[in-house]
Parts: C-alpha cells; sequence; structure tokens
C-alpha cells in the first residue's frame, strides 16, 4: 500500500537518498529543501523514473513561519503524512569553544534543533489524528560521544537524542513510531559544507577511508519503517566497519599487517 512521506533536507547526502529509496517502492514522496532547482531537478528524475508522485516544498526549516505556511498546503494536497523524515541538519565550523564563531553556532542550533522542531509540531498532530506514523530523526555518532572541537554541533546533536527519546514517550499513545538513526562518517556533502566548500579539506576527510554511503543509511529507514506495526525501533548507531565511534577508526594505511 503506498505511503506519503515527507522527507527534510532532501536535496542531497541522506535526504536525496531516502526519498529516492521510498520513491523506488512506489510511494508518494514529498520533498523539502532551500534550494529550488535542485528540488525540481530531483522530483523531475523520481518522477520519470519510478512514476510515482512527488511533491516539492521550498523552504528553510529555521523559518518557523515558512514551516507552518509548507505543512499547511501539504494537508491541503495529500491530507496525511504517514511518514516523517527530520533529515534536515549540518555542521558548520570546526573549532574550539574559545575560538568558535558564534554565527556558526545560530546556525547549527537553529536547523538540527529548532528546525526539527518546528517540522514535527506541525506533523505531529496530523499523526495523532491518525492513531499512527513514524517520525525519524537522523542523527549522528556526535550525539553519543563528544569530539574535539565538535562541541556545538554534538551538543546539538545531543539534543536530537533527547528528542527522539522524548517524543517516543509523549506520542507513545497515538501508536505513532519514532526512530532516531545516527551515522557515523558518510561521504555525502557534510564536510563540504562544515569547512565552507573547502574542497580538498573535505576530501582529506575520507582519504584512505571506506565510509558509509547515503544509500546505506536510505537502505536503513526503509527497512525500519517496513516492520509490522507492533515493532519499533528506537534508535540505530550506524558506522562503516572501519570505524568504531567518532573518536576511534582506522586508515586503510593504518591497517595492520
Amino acid at each position: 500500500m503506498s505511503k506519503n512521506i515527507l522527507v527534510t533536507g532532501a536535496t542531497s547526502g541522506f535526504g536525496r537518498a531516502i526519498a529516492e529509496r521510498f520513491a523506488k517502492e512506489g510511494n508518494t514522496v514529498c520533498i523539502t529543501g532551500r534550494r529550488g532547482e535542485r528540488l525540481e531537478e530531483l522530483k523531475k528524475e523520481l518522477e520519470e523514473k519510478y512514476k510515482v508522485r512527488v511533491i516539492t516544498l521550498q523552504f528553510d526549516v529555521r523559518n518557523k513561519e515558512e514551516v507552518i505556511k509548507a505543512i499547511a498546503q501539504l494537508k491541503t494536497e495529500i491530507g496525511h503524512i504517514d511518514i516523517l523524515v527530520n533529515n534536515a541538519g549540518l555542521a558548520s565550523g570546526m573549532s574550539s569553544i574559545e575560538e568558535g564563531d558564534t554565527d556558526d553556532w545560530d546556525v547549527m542550533i537553529d536547523t538540527n534543533i529548532k528546525g526539527l522542531l518546528y517540522v514535527t509540531r506541525q506533523v505531529a498532530p496530523l499523526m495523532k489524528v491518525q492513531r499512527g506514523g513514524h517520525i525519524f530523526n537522523i542523527g549522528s555518532t556526535a550525539a553519543k560521544t563528544v569530539y574535539k572541537n565538535g562541541n556545538v554541533y554534538c551538543a546539538t546533536k545531543f539534543a536530537v537524542d533527547a528528542l527522539n527519546q522524548a517524543m517516543r514517550i509523549d506520542l507513545l499513545p497515538y501508536g505513532i513510531k519514532v526512530t532516531g538513526v545516527n551515522p557515523g562518517m558518510a561521504e555525502t556533502e557534510f564536510s563540504l559544507v562544515r569547512f565552507k566548500g573547502d574542497e580538498e579539506r573535505a576530501a582529506n576527510v575520507y582519504k584512505g577511508f571506506k565510509a558509509l554511503e547515503a544509500d546505506d543509511i536510505a537502505d536503513i529507514v526503509f527497512y525500519c519503517a517496513s516492520l509490522p506495526l507492533h515493532v519499533c525501533i528506537n534508535d540505530l548507531v550506524v558506522t562503516a566497519t572501519n570505524q568504531a565511534s567518532s573518536l576511534y577508526s582506522i586508515k586503510d594505511a593504518e591497517k595492520p599487517v
């Protein structure tokens, strides 16, 4: 049976891969992001490739009024939302706490925490009326272990981890599932955004290292969403085989002989 899926931050990385994974199975996919051209390109690609309905919503999750307006519009188009994937998020900069750029801090807090809350606040009441639904919050291994110069980014992902648990408790009476997915190193635009377009520095993060791919996380989200109604995976930490945590990984050159 086809479902309605809402994916935030769908113009690249995990969000794009998740949207495609659900479209591949014949679901209606609602994709959001700030970059209108990318949204339209993805819409065209998915509709042509999978013959499914794709709805685009261009807005910034940091803007509460834009979120309210967009979700209200979506309600008139599809009526209900079965699955929400709170994927929009980012790291900005990587400085010691006393040297941190407060603008970077604001961007991360407003996107990773407040943006997730703004979207969830509009969607969760719909699921409550439906007496069911599934919310995915895409976190990070940074939600479990703090690393050097990760400070505020890690703090935002710790907050997401807490919200996973709180949502699960608050929404329990309404049959709504909540799943936190916390990936480790993944070769997406993440490092490019963190280092503000410095391609060489971003590439060095993954040099000699087989990182996760966006499709890996998309497969995991789809699997969790496909489980029987009485089964909910609450929390997942996912790393590449050669990464144990945010602090411990092994580069190809460091492998024991």
